[in-house]
């Protein structure tokens, strides 16, 4: 089942970064050119020119992460992490906000076991100040860290970990690793750490961390894109020169410590589905094994096409899901395998059948077509982040990783070679090596009421230390110098007043025999070329339909064809490099290709096939029946996921072809009572080629690909019937707020979802409403955000976005906030919605730092061929002219602070607001009706209203025959 959470995702996309990018033959070895040299400091910087796109990745590795906290300051690196973003010395206040003003991409910090980074995509204009705030940090941070600062950074990282304790099978990591690595070994507990560990963190323990770990000799920096190595040079020693090498620090060691026998633990939670995860420690990365295990896990559980998947999904109908990986760490390594058990299904006839695998598998290897298929697939999931130069996966992280953990910036090329040189044979020997040893098995099953989950994980044991953990190796004695200072920092980080202009591909036009339209944006980058194919349908066309129609015929889509079998078409796939998605979002459904140039035809022939001819059997509509099924009763025990089945019909109301669970995925009696002829009928009505629009991004031209698309889809004929209407209503103002309360009992966190009606994203005043947006909750310096995050330190994160409609859209304030201040949180959103419409209006300054946030993003919004397509979707599917993103600039530029609060002030009404607040009813039913919010109605997972039975908290009981409520 596909994930569903993309459409709230994309609105906090200003937290996180995504790549996208294809494979290349599976016989050339990836290059990413670079030089690499030191400073006098010790501070290595790596160079790799990409001049595609003006931009520039900063990347930056400290060698330390969480297996280097002492006892008693477990979290320590990541809280530090937090903490390298509350300013500095020379810039007072969030480190964020420079970049916005200079519109930085792919934006971030991470702490992971062995290293702790930052990230940013600036505008080539934009580097000076990027490379004067991270050396700002770097050498001069601590006289801007105090109690006050380090008690919001504590806050905001405990709300972060009850927010990832709040998900579904959000405990087990830490499970995991306490019985699977002794004591006293590194990784014996997870990064995000205890939170006594946490409250017992004091400004000492800042600064001594700082000094033992953030010096120069410590550090790596990768600049990656639109520079020379010349230039890096200079810039380096310019705003790095003077920083400290710091002490020296002494290395860890590999450990690898596999489990002695197969031991057991069981764990509870509120889930919805029984889960095996089973654990085997392995070598780290870097070394043979490693790389011949990750060919073998891939065979295993890898896909579709895997052993274990074929066995337990398909064959015995015993799992809805298999998964089996490899993670490669510094010091060892783990092999992790998940199965989510059928509902009803003995999870000892799982483990029985996944024994019989590993027996077979174990005996006599890979297959030497299993071995190539991995192989590809393997190499491809490396290069499909290469096309971007930054962010969590593109090439400066690449870089990172082989310097700070290997010294060599392209050890991945040594992976790679290792790859392509394994044999059956030497997969087979690391496999018995290491997948023949003792493991660990936790079991998940859904928790029963009353259940304590605080208690259960105090009562887990875990392995104890051992003896034989290897000592530290101390590092070769160097010299290291720093240069005289060469920036007068007491003038303040560098302003940035150019910025490089957008590049974006023309748009070209053209029609096949039959009429299709195709859009062509060249992009001669990488020899790959993508395709969509966009149908007007969407979530929407279920109106009249059964409710999860249009996402799962989407979802058939990448089963059999009338010719080939499921796995029969996912072999093909994998044989030729190429991926083929189907989906839907809310107005339209969607089918992809993602080829290589070089195996274009046979990727066409293979995504027509797929397109024109899917074959619905009955066993592929079960299979698919079973997961969904799965997907929906795991929405309804994850906070997001109940929130965005909720609200939608709530804002909408049950007629409208949005007022439905806006996951897409429909409801359990609509998607049970689905019928192949259902499916057939949704394609007949909507995948059709009068109703079809075909998209091209990438290394071709309009001369040649036309013939090529002519050959598969030229012949294509619509049916005789006509293409159903969809009816988009228009919803009316709410009169009075509402607020609905979910209970999710034991939940240690609250999910705040409030929603209002916007106008369509096709409305004049879009850009208006959107900057407007931006300055309240849709960036990280925005009013929402600070005061939830920065000032209360209530909640992880807050936000406000705007999904994209063809009708009218809703706009979403989003906030998971700590239990015992979700009234509290509810005020302050409420306040701050009052306050931006009424006493409190947005200010100049407010529009122009999103406005000029937004036009210095363009450079940097358009780097790969996905985000290139992913704009054009928006001119075909919104009705924008050819040139939208090119004359983007000069329309940012004429929203002026009146336009934007009257877009603003249109939308959010303080007294229209729906409220939908999942979390332990007994601790804030009470608080949030005290806030008098609005008219408060208890619903439940289904949004049907739930009768009390007791007083307010007490227990209840749904009403049998209720019906949602109406706006």
């Amino acid at each position: 089942m596909k994930p569903f959470r993309a459409l709230l995702v994309a609105g906090l996309s200003f937290f996180i970064g995504a790549a996208s990018a294809a494979p290349v033959p599976s016989d050339a070895i990836p290059d990413i050119p670079y030089q690499r040299f030191q400073l006098p400091n010790g501070l290595t910087v790596v160079v790799h020119e990409d001049h595609k796109a003006p931009v520039v990745a900063v990347s930056i590795w400290y060698h330390v992460g969480s297996a280097d906290e002492p006892a008693g300051k477990t979290g320590f690196a990541h809280l530090f992490e937090h903490l390298m973003f509350s300013g500095s010395e020379n810039h007072k206040g969030t480190f964020f906000q420079p970049f916005e003003m200079a519109g930085a991409t792919d934006m971030n910090g991470t702490t992971w076991f062995d290293r702790t980074n930052y990230f940013e995509t600036v505008p080539t204009t934009a580097l000076d100040m990027a490379l004067w705030m991270e050396s700002d940090r770097m050498g001069h941070l601590l006289g801007a860290i105090g109690q006050k600062e380090l008690d919001t950074q504590r806050g905001v990282v405990q709300n972060e970990k009850r927010q990832d304790e709040n998900r579904p099978y959000g405990r087990v990591d830490e499970n995991v690793l306490v019985n699977t690595y002794p004591a006293n070994h590194p990784y014996h507990h997870d990064t995000i750490g205890s939170m006594a560990d946490l409250d017992a963190a004091s400004l000492a323990d800042v600064k001594k961390w700082f000094h033992d770990y953030y010096g120069a000799a410590n550090t790596t920096l990768v600049l990656a894109g639109d520079i020379t190595v010349a230039q890096a040079k200079a810039k380096a020693e310019k705003y790095f020169g003077d920083i400290p090498a710091g002490p020296p620090v002494p290395r860890q060691q590999p450990w690898i410590t596999p489990v002695e026998k197969a031991t057991r633990g069981v764990q509870h939670d509120q889930v919805a589905q029984v889960r095996i995860i089973r654990t085997w420690v392995v070598p780290q990365l870097g070394t043979d094994d490693a790389i011949l295990l990750d060919l073998a896990t891939t065979v295993l559980g890898g896909g579709k096409t895997s052993r274990l998947y074929q066995r337990l999904v398909y064959q015995d109908k015993l799992a809805d899901d298999v998964s089996l990986g490899i993670s490669p760490f510094a010091l060892a390594g783990q092999v992790q395998l998940t199965v989510a058990v059928t509902n009803g299904v003995d999870p000892a006839k799982v483990e029985a059948a996944i024994a019989d695998v590993w027996k077979t598998f174990l005996a006599n290897g890979p297959t030497d077509d299993e071995l190539a298929r991995a192989k590809v697939l393997n190499r491809a999931g490396f290069i499909r982040g290469l096309e971007k130069v930054g962010g969590s996966g593109g090439k400066a992280a690449i870089l990172a990783e082989g310097q700070v953990y290997r010294n060599d910036p392209e050890a991945y090329k040594k992976d790679l070679a290792r790859s392509d040189a394994a044999t059956a044979a030497s997969v087979l020997a690391a496999s018995k090596t290491w997948l023949g040893k003792g493991n660990y098995t936790l079991t998940v099953l859904p928790a029963k009421p009353g259940f304590d989950p605080a208690a259960e994980d105090k009562a887990v044991v875990g392995l104890g230390p051992s003896s034989q953990r290897p000592a530290v190796a101390e590092p070769p004695a160097k010299t290291y110098t720093v240069a005289a200072p060469a920036v007068d920092r007491a003038k303040g980080v560098p302003s940035v007043d150019a910025f490089p202009d957008l590049i974006f591909p023309a748009l070209q036009r053209g029609r096949l025999k039959n009429g299709i339209e195709v859009v062509l944006a060249e992009r001669h980058t990488v020899p790959v070329t993508q395709i969509q194919l966009l149908f007007d349908a969407g979530y929407a066309a279920d109106q009249g339909r059964k409710l999860g129609t249009a996402s799962f015929t989407s979802a058939l889509l990448e089963e059999s064809t009338t010719s080939l079998d499921s796995v029969e078409v996912a072999r093909r796939k994998e044989r030729l490099g190429a991926a083929v998605n189907a989906d839907c979002s809310l107005d339209t459904c969607a089918v992809g290709l993602n080829a290589l140039n070089a195996e274009l035809a046979p990727s066409l022939a293979l995504f027509a096939d797929i397109v024109r001819h899917p074959a619905f059997k009955t066993e592929d509509v079960e299979r698919i029946r079973g997961q969904w099924l799965a997907g929906i009763a795991q929405e309804k025990t994850e906070p997001t996921g109940l929130a965005m089945r909720t609200l939608p019909p709530l804002l909408y109301g049950p007629d409208h072809a949005y007022g439905i669970p806006f996951t897409g995925s429909g409801t359990a009696d609509a998607i049970s009572s689905l019928t192949v002829d259902d499916f057939k009928g949704f394609q007949r009505d909507f995948l059709r080629p009068d109703n079809a629009r075909i998209l091209v991004a990438g290394d071709t031209t309009l001369a040649t690909i036309l013939p090529q698309l002519d050959a598969v889809f030229g012949d294509w004929t619509p049916p005789t019937t006509p293409i159903p209407k969809k009816r988009i209503g228009e919803v009316a103002v709410q009169t009075k707020p509402r607020v609905f309360l979910i209970n999710r009992t034991d939940a240690p966190q609250s999910l705040i979802l409030a929603g209002l009606l916007a106008p369509s994203t096709k409305a004049k005043n879009a850009i208006d409403l959107g900057i407007a947006n931006g300055a309240f909750g849709g960036t990280f310096t925005s009013r929402l955000n600070m005061n939830l995050r920065e000032e209360k330190r209530w909640a992880y994160g807050a936000s406000s976005l705007l999904a994209e409609a063809q009708g009218q859209r809703p706009m979403l304030i989003y906030a998971p906030v700590q239990t015992d201040k979700t009234a509290e949180s509810a005020a302050e959103i409420l306040k701050e919605a009052k306050a931006v419409v009424g006493a409190k209006p947005l200010t100049d300054d407010e529009i122009a730092k999103i406005r000029a946030q937004r036009i210095r993003a363009l450079p940097g919004s358009f780097e790969t061929t996905g985000s290139v397509l992913g704009a054009m979707s928006g001119i075909v599917v919104y009705d924008r002219p050819d040139d939208y993103v090119q004359t983007l600039k000069p329309r940012i530029e004429a929203v002026d602070r009146k336009a934007a609060e009257a877009a603003l002030s249109a939308v959010v009404r303080p007294d229209a607001i729906t409220w939908v607040i999942v979390g332990d009813l007994r601790k804030i039913e009470a608080p949030v009706r005290a806030l008098h919010l609005g008219e408060v109605q208890v619903i439940d997972a289904d949004g049907h209203p739930v009768k009390q039975a007791a007083a307010s908290g007490g227990a209840r009981k749904k009403a049998p025959a209720a019906e949602p409520s109406k706006p």
